[in-house]
């Protein structure tokens, strides 16, 4: 759906902000609820989610039923079992018996879903959020007013570039834009990939696959002190869970802040399987001599320049306390992504519950302003909420209790209980 103008001065039950796939299941799941009217307002002219990682071949780290509506409403028109049947192409992905869907076939499903709703609004930059006699009052930069009596906010984690590497200068990329600069990038003699997880695996496979095609010298280096597998045992997984949410959120906040720093393996590390390909690559290129690589572990990004072409990069060995310096013509920063509050969020920050730590103090049912159930945040809430929070598989939960809260009764069953074990003493 395009932008419309919003003229009248009619009051929505509810305005969403960001149309990414949680934002983007809330929509889904709220478009045949009579009794629900919400309006959901996204920058970009049209839905897109990860554009710059479409490399051949990759997919999901979670199975196709975290799609945006199924763990709520298997019924809901807007499955992705739904999308494949409508394209006729459901028997294919039943014969493909893989139950991780290719990350390009997630997009285009997501754009599917989102070009059936009434609901969104694209070409909607929001400029200014103001609470105005008992109701947020949404501006966009095209003129228009949104009114609601909630908001749910869902614009996402921007990239993250390390402190070292603002204002470099220069053509580097973060790995969001891998894709479209992967024809300059190897027609430089030297590339350096910095940062870890499956982003950065990805990138550095892709790499290599063509290393002897172009020439070029490719290094790749973490913080990490090795190339950690994702956790993706069963029991593990029981800690994407609503019992393990109700743990997490209960703890002392140094307590979940230290946790968050621990448990980063369990949603950011890197697909085992691509791990062993990286490892029979390197052997199978080596076979015909050293390939002109490096991977370097517990080296952090200390400092970064940008001369004549030319990128010189710091970097400290933290086990060992020694410094060191990689000259190279090619940047990648697969450094991820973190949030940072909307700035058109700032005449409402009386309205909204803050940390000590400065992020937003997000309730067990995901508020955060000072009613405990005007404004509910999307995502970024690993430091209340755990791994729960970017789990695409919980989208679905989330949005359930969301929904729940801006009705005022159970909609989607939410399920309290599925773990077989006990997180609390």
């Amino acid at each position: 759906m395009t932008a419309r103008p919003e003229t009248s001065l009619h009051t929505h039950d509810f305005v969403g902000i960001g149309l990414g796939p949680f934002n983007l299941g809330l929509a889904c799941l709220t478009e045949p609820i009579d009794g629900l009217d919400g309006v959901f307002l996204e920058s970009k002219p049209g839905f897109e989610w990860h554009a710059g990682m479409f490399l051949d071949g990759a997919h999901l780290q979670t199975p196709f039923l975290s799609d945006l509506v199924t763990l709520a409403d298997p019924t809901s028109p807007y499955s992705f079992l739904a999308y494949l049947k409508e394209r006729g192409r459901l028997y294919s992905f039943y014969i493909r018996e893989n139950f991780y869907p290719l990350r390009v076939e997630y997009d285009a499903y997501c754009r599917w879903a989102a070009g059936k709703l009434s609901s969104v609004r694209f070409g909607s930059t929001v400029t200014e959020v103001t609470y105005e006699d008992g109701v947020y009052v949404v501006r966009t930069a095209t003129g228009d007013t949104y009114r609601g009596r909630h908001l749910v906010l869902g614009t996402g984690t921007p990239p993250y570039v390390p402190e070292a590497c603002r204002d470099l200068g220069g053509d580097f990329l973060h790995n969001s834009r891998y894709v479209q600069g992967k024809a300059v990038l190897q027609r430089k003699e030297s590339i350096t990939l910095v940062g870890s997880g499956q982003s950065a695996a990805e990138i550095y496979h892709d790499l290599l696959s063509e290393i002897d095609v172009h020439g070029y010298r490719l290094n790749w280096v973490t913080r990490s002190p090795r190339f950690f597998p994702l956790e993706y045992t069963k029991l593990t997984l029981e800690m994407t869970s609503p019992e393990y949410a109700d743990y997490f959120h209960a703890l002392p906040e140094a307590t979940r802040y230290r946790l968050t720093e621990r448990q980063k393996g369990l949603f950011k590390g890197i697909d085992g399987d691509l791990i062993d390909a990286i490892f029979d690559l390197l052997y199978q290129k080596n076979l015909a001599g050293p390939v002109p690589t490096r991977l370097l572990t517990n080296s952090a990004l200390t400092q970064a320049r940008h001369e004549n072409g030319t990128y010189t990069l710091s970097f400290r060995q933290e086990e060992q306390e020694k410094d060191y310096e990689i000259e190279s013509q090619g940047l990648i920063l697969a450094t991820g992504y973190r949030y940072t509050e909307p700035e058109f969020l700032a005449p409402l920050r009386d309205r909204l519950r803050h940390d000590s730590h400065g992020n937003f103090d997000i309730a067990r049912n995901y508020a955060i302003d000072v009613t405990g159930r005007g404004v509910f945040l999307q995502n970024a809430g690993v430091h209340t909420h755990s791994i729960t929070s970017p789990d695409l598989g919980m989208g679905a939960y989330r949005n359930s209790c969301i929904i729940r809260e801006l009705l005022g009764t159970e909609y989607y069953p939410v399920e309290k209980s599925i773990a077989f074990q006990e997180f609390a003493a």
